[in-house]
């Protein structure tokens, strides 16, 4: 029973950081399937509990606390969405880890070198739609290094390049801005 609380306080204590701290990090998020060869995806991401902005390709997105911001340079279109918690949870890899706790085992080991712990959550229950959803978080404090999730053959791998806290952020930081010749898409209700 005390190794379960060790595992809970871990990830709990990584999630309560997540809330308290500003988390900012270049990122490369990395697709592959067994018969494709493996995608990647560079980006940047600030987030501070449920509220982010990231960057990656060709689109901007941010969420403030409320509404979900869009925008596609390509369009030149923002669009703006009251998202839903799956919306939320598909966006943000670290609010996905916080969700599936309740249905999920939940093991955890040191890295080689005993700097890193790698918490694994594997769905009770199949049906979720994942085989597995691992973290590496660096002990020292508690930064996430990574996240992969297993959904049968498709291993999408999130991989932090040099994250760190910073010092709190202005909340307009998570709302983007039209300028003006932008098409602003409001689907807010």
């Amino acid at each position: 029973m005390q190794h379960v609380l060790m595992i809970l306080t871990i990830l709990s204590s990584f999630l309560a950081n997540l809330e308290e701290k500003t988390l900012q990090s270049a990122f490369t998020v990395t697709v592959a399937e067994e018969v494709n060869a493996p995608m990647n995806f560079p980006g940047e991401i600030i987030m501070h509990g449920r509220n982010f902005r990231l960057e990656m390709m060709d689109i901007e997105a941010a969420y403030d606390g409320k509404t979900m911001y869009m925008y596609s340079g390509e369009t030149d279109e923002l669009t703006l969405s009251n998202p839903t918690d799956q919306e939320l949870l598909e966006a943000n890899p670290f609010l996905y880890a916080k969700a599936l706790i309740p249905v999920c085992n939940i093991t955890e080991r040191a890295s080689a070198d005993g700097k890193e712990t790698i918490v694994t959550l594997t769905p009770k229950d199949q049906t979720v739609g994942i085989n597995r959803f691992t973290l590496r978080v660096r002990n020292s404090d508690l930064m996430p290094l990574s996240a992969e999730i297993k959904e049968g053959k498709k291993i999408s791998t999130l991989k932090m390049k040099e994250p760190k806290f910073v010092a709190t952020t202005p909340e307009e930081i998570f709302v983007l801005k039209p300028s003006k010749n932008t098409f602003v898409n409001d689907m807010r209700f």
